[in-house]
């Protein structure tokens, strides 16, 4: 029996908590002290609906991407999995109603579900903050009535500046602001090469699946900052986690991208040293370094995975 897309999603969730060591996220041998490893299986299940609207081809995305987030919430009691439904979502319904090949899951065609979004689109996404509390940064000055954490109250502002979803991931992504822009908006807006990237990484892998993703996380974070890290310790030092993330892969690491024409290489990933991730994942927990963000592209990279042909078992 093929999996469906929704399989293949939920999976997807299930399979980026059970990878470990993840430093500083919540994983199968480690919890957090506001969070536990049930709450993210309860999450994936309570999620399933929203996932199920994605992939139905008619229902608008930021209902259902709305209907995940309340169902995931409902379930696990908090916020477990705001960000990867971020990304599975359109991933879900560029898998549906894309054309071409691998079901018509390509850059190309999720490019295609983020441009097609509307206004109706955006205001659903901010209601989606009123079921659980995201850590977010500030908005940009010249965007404060947009501000994500108001929620529905947001809606005449989008409305009168006729902000679809994808203009609001705009101003989250936006590089040139004066701090680390948000990832998961920059694949919104630049056709989620990181989720592709990193889903190559995981697909020429060998091993276990969960090792593959503990492998792919650290490659992610090592090439990047990442976005919670920055919103809750500040860039500087999501920086600095970045670099110790390269350290284990064997990289110079400079925490912007740049140094890593070694993190970007297949075999780099493939050659992390997970025992020697465990001490940095002690380390991460000690300090209260949470990389949220990448593990939000770690579960988008293992659905595209899955649905290129990954398996789980021997």
């Amino acid at each position: 029996m093929t999996p469906t897309p929704v399989d293949d999603a939920t999976l997807a969730l299930l399979l980026e908590v059970a990878g470990t060591p993840k430093p500083g996220n919540v994983d199968r041998r480690r919890d957090l002290d506001d969070l536990r490893f049930e709450a993210f299986l309860g999450g994936a299940v309570g999620a399933r609906e929203g996932l199920k609207l994605a992939a139905d081809g008619e229902t608008e995305i930021g209902r259902a991407f709305e209907r995940g987030v309340a169902g995931m919430a409902a379930r696990a009691g908090t916020n477990t999995q705001f960000g990867c439904l971020l990304l599975l979502v359109p991933l879900v319904r560029a898998t549906v109603g894309g054309e071409g090949s691998d079901d018509g899951l390509s850059p190309a065609n999720v490019d295609r579900v983020a441009r097609e979004t509307t206004v109706d689109d955006a205001v659903a996404f901010y209601r989606a903050f009123e079921h659980v509390d995201v850590a977010v940064g500030d908005p940009p000055a010249d965007a404060a009535d947009l501000d994500v954490r108001r929620g529905s109250d947001a809606a005449p502002a989008l409305r009168e500046r006729s902000a679809t979803l994808r203009d609001v991931m705009a101003l989250s992504a936006d590089p040139s602001k004066p701090r680390i822009p948000d990832r998961n908006a920059q694949e919104w807006v630049e056709g989620f090469p990181r989720t592709f990237r990193a889903a190559e990484w995981i697909r020429s892998d060998e091993g276990p699946l969960t090792d593959r993703a503990a492998r792919a996380f650290l490659g992610l974070l090592a090439t990047e900052p990442d976005t919670l890290v920055a919103a809750t310790h500040g860039p500087e030092a999501a920086r600095e986690a970045s670099e110790r993330a390269a350290a284990v892969l064997g990289g110079a690491g400079g925490g912007s991208g740049a140094h890593a024409d070694a993190v970007h290489d297949a075999d780099a990933v493939h050659d992390a040293d997970l025992d020697a991730a465990e001490d940095l994942a002690a380390a991460f927990v000690d300090e209260g370094i949470n990389p949220g963000t990448t593990a939000d592209l770690t579960c988008a990279a293992l659905y595209v995975a899955l649905r290129r042909g990954a398996e789980v078992g021997p």
